[in-house]
C-alpha cells in the first residue's frame, strides 16, 4: 500500500493505493493520528485506488471518525470501488460515514 498526502485549502487528502490490511494498517493509523495531533481535523480519504480492505483497515477508519467527530472535525471517504463499497454496506459503515463519489464532491461539502 502507498499513501499520498495532499494539503488542500479545505482539508488534508489522504490517497490510499493498494491493499489496506493487517500488514500495513499501522501506516494509515500513524498518518491519521499525526494529522489529528497537528490540528488537521478535516480529512478526506480517497479510496479510489484501494482494492482491498481488511477488518484492521475498517477499524482505522472507525477510530479516525470517532476521534475527528469528537473534535468537531470532518472525516470523509470518497471513491470507494464497488467491492469496497459492498464491504462498507455489509458492515453497516455506509450509514455512519460520509461517502462521496470522488475528491471534488467530497471537498464541495466542506466549509
Amino acid at each position: 500500500m502507498n499513501l499520498k498526502e495532499i494539503k488542500n485549502e479545505k482539508a488534508i487528502i489522504i490517497e490510499i493505493d493498494g491493499r489496506l490490511d493487517t500488514t500495513n494498517f499501522g501506516q494509515l493509523e500513524t498518518k491519521v493520528l499525526h494529522n489529528i495531533e497537528a490540528g488537521n481535523i478535516k480529512l478526506v480519504v480517497d479510496c479510489s485506488k484501494m482494492d482491498y480492505v481488511s477488518s484492521s483497515g475498517l477499524r482505522i477508519f472507525l477510530m479516525a471518525l470517532k476521534k475527528i467527530t469528537a473534535l468537531k472535525g470532518e472525516f470523509i471517504l470518497c471513491g470507494l470501488q464497488e467491492n469496497i463499497h459492498e464491504i462498507f454496506e455489509i458492515s453497516g459503515f455506509t450509514s455512519i460515514f460520509n461517502i462521496y463519489e470522488n475528491q471534488e464532491k467530497a471537498l464541495e461539502t466542506l466549509d
